[in-house]
């Protein structure tokens, strides 16, 4: 997979909307982006805050532009002892529940994000489906 095309996008959104009611009850906001952090699919499920929607895209927008999952661009600003706004892009967040997409050759093809639940849970979602689209298994 040299992209994400909007067929995956959208299998992915649904994917992770599936992951959190099946998994975890509760309605989330999911966002895909393409490898430069351009939007290509969003959802939000009924009963998600309001607030997720920005969440969830700034988290997908983070890891494509970043290349790496928003836990380690965590964990870059704490080990460099900065802040993401020193980096002069104002969507970048350091919220768990950001991962990158990668082809399985490594390049990076996009990025999901996921709002709604507790951090540790958007991560798992994330990570999950990051795993898939390595494995091109969706």
């Amino acid at each position: 997979m040299d992209t994400i095309t909007l067929d995956t996008a959208q299998a992915l959104v649904a994917a992770a909307l599936a992951a959190a009611k099946a998994d975890y009850g509760k309605p989330v906001c999911v966002a895909v982006c393409d490898g430069v952090g351009n939007l290509l699919a969003f959802a939000r499920a009924d009963g998600a805050p309001p607030r997720s929607i920005q969440i969830a895209q700034d988290k997908a927008y983070t890891a494509a532009r970043m290349g790496v999952d928003t836990d380690a661009f965590h964990a870059r600003l704490k080990r460099e002892e900065v802040q993401a706004r020193d980096f002069c892009d104002a969507r970048l967040t350091a919220l768990l529940g950001g991962a990158v997409l990668k082809s399985g050759a490594g390049a990076v093809v996009g990025g999901i994000g996921v709002s709604g639940l507790a951090s540790a849970e958007d991560h798992a979602i994330v990570q999950g489906l990051a795993r898939r689209v390595a494995a091109d298994d969706i």
